[in-house]
């Protein structure tokens, strides 16, 4: 027995001296994982680590800029800070040891620093300061690691919950009320946004005092960062159950004014979504919309929104940024937002530029990478055609724009309310056109047209033969002849206008420059009858 225990002994060393062999080997910027994580990892972190970061994202009493031994911070904020502290001061069995340096050790080498800068500052009897410390470039670059892996772990509702419970807020809180960069701010709104998806926290994000005007007050920094982050948080409370108290925070006229200003002027595509995303979410909210529009319709916010819808139309017809493609959509919700509200749709309808500008859109050829984009633009077609009771009679005549529509229709395969809008608009052109007073050039024009989009048709057809609104024109079930119905039947009827004349043409060989693919002719006016047949109401 003692030889195999002795045998054995010798192996596990020969195996230790292996391992560590290994370890040397291993290149340093790819450090060997500790002991416990080497074969396990776990999704559980531990409490006392989140604690201990809450406590390193305390602020310092004194400015990293000042060096006289006479000038603190404020007393109060001091004394709300040690009571901070105390309470989030672990016993020292639960104290996490990190690789950075605990508050107090870097509190030390910052004194130290700010003696000797003292020391070498003084001039003929007075004492300056350096402009730069490197004790306070360490600190910042220490708070900022640890910031982010408490923004990283606040998207999870537990950790979240664990945050908040031990101060997270009030810590935060107290950060802007010392000198810092913009990423310690960024930091800083970021945790705060992402707390603010969980929607149990929103409660006690409003009840943390000061905190509410403190994130308002972010709008005014210059910082992209910053401005995009307290965008996102707006834009989440906006949504959450205390969006009452965030509509009366922003309802000061400076507030809304520099909301706007921040959508116009600036220049990140990031930003602009970010800005126009949270005036988006302000038109949509039941609650918030009535207190917080009327002020920025007045100030003029739907003009903004038409400058910027008519830049991004010549970024997108100029070059491609794919990077815009997001800001794009989110203009062209917010319009489509107000042109559905009784109060300021005129404002919306009565643009003729903006109604050029979306033509446009419908029209491009290649809709695939902003499909949305143009979904959302029919939507808003159809809503400003149902203000303007002539505009489908001057439409009726631009074959593009019916062309861009059938084009559209793959697109809006999975959205209903947007399937029934193009639908709506493609038959108030139709109805438009006289086929028995159109004469044989034009009438080509319109086939053609209806010929090059025949699978796209039957293909929509197919997906939607069951769906409710195409037989009954609605998705309650009422029983009214549907659009789709009553587009089928005008495309029917223009083509055997066409194959009529198209014979009498033929007789009399007048059809040379007029050809239309009659396989395709027959195919869409054979798709159209079926439908028709199988969807129509009995005695309609």
């Amino acid at each position: 027995m003692a030889v195999d225990l002795e045998s054995a002994l010798q192996d596990e060393e020969e195996e230790e001296e292996e391992e560590h062999a290994l370890d040397e080997d291993a290149p340093a910027h790819h450090p060997v994982a500790p002991p416990d994580e080497s074969f396990e990892l776990s999704t559980t972190v531990d409490p006392s680590y989140i604690i201990s970061l809450i406590r390193k994202l305390l602020p310092p009493y004194q400015t990293y800029n000042s060096c006289s031994s006479g000038v603190e911070g404020n007393n109060s904020q001091k004394s709300n800070l040690d009571l901070i502290e105390e309470k989030l001061a672990p016993p020292d069995s639960t104290r996490v040891q990190g690789s950075a340096k605990e508050p107090s050790e870097i509190m030390d080498i910052i004194d130290d620093n700010k003696e000797s800068a003292c020391e070498e500052g003084k001039v003929d009897g007075e004492s300056g300061c350096r402009n730069e410390l490197p004790t306070a470039s360490v600190v910042e670059e220490v708070w900022e690691g640890n910031g982010c892996i408490l923004w990283d772990l606040a998207a999870s509702q537990t950790h979240a919950e664990l945050m908040v419970e031990n101060l997270v807020l009030d810590v935060l809180l107290a950060n802007p009320t010392v000198p810092q960069s913009a990423r310690v701010r960024e930091i800083c709104l970021g945790i705060i946004g992402n707390l603010a998806c969980h929607e149990v926290l929103m409660r006690h994000i409003v009840s943390t005092k000061g905190l509410v005007d403190a994130i308002v007050d972010q709008l005014f920094l210059d910082d992209t960062q910053c401005l995009c982050e307290a965008c996102r948080f707006l834009t989440l409370a906006i949504q959450g159950n205390e969006s009452n108290i965030w509509a009366e925070a922003l309802l000061s006229d400076h507030v809304i004014r520099r909301l706007l200003w921040i959508a116009e002027n600036t220049l990140n595509p990031l930003l602009i979504e970010k800005c126009v995303g949270l005036l988006l979410t302000i038109s949509e909210s039941q609650l918030v919309a009535p207190i917080l529009l009327p002020p920025l319709v007045d100030i003029g916010l739907p003009n903004i929104l038409f400058e910027l819808l008519a830049y991004e139309m010549s970024q997108l017809t100029s070059e491609k940024s794919p990077e815009r493609y997001p800001v794009l959509d989110v203009i062209l919700r917010a319009i489509e937002a107000l042109s559905v509200m009784d109060d300021h749709s005129h404002k919306i309808s009565s643009n003729k530029e903006l109604i050029g500008l979306v033509c446009d859109l419908v029209k491009l050829p290649d809709k695939m990478e902003i499909a949305d984009s143009c979904v959302t633009a029919a939507v808003l077609m159809a809503n400003i055609m149902s203000d303007v009771t002539n505009l489908a009679t001057e439409m009726s005549q631009d074959l593009p724009f019916l062309q861009g529509l059938l084009g559209i229709l793959p697109f809006a395969a999975n959205d209903i309310e947007a399937r029934n809008a193009l639908w709506s608009i493609i038959v108030q052109l139709l109805v438009h056109i006289k086929e028995s007073e159109t004469g044989f050039s034009s009438l080509y024009q319109y086939v053609s047209v209806l010929a090059s989009k025949c699978d796209m048709i039957e293909e929509d057809l197919l997906d939607h033969q069951t769906d409710s609104f195409i037989k009954h024109g609605s998705t309650d079930g009422c029983e009214t002849k549907s659009n789709v119905i009553m587009a089928l039947e005008r495309m029917a009827s223009l083509l055997h206008q066409w194959k009529t004349l198209k014979d009498n043409a033929d007789e009399n060989s007048l059809s040379g420059k007029h050809h239309v693919d009659g396989s395709l002719v027959d195919k869409l006016l054979h798709c159209c009858e079926r439908y028709i047949g199988m969807l129509i109401l009995p005695g309609n």
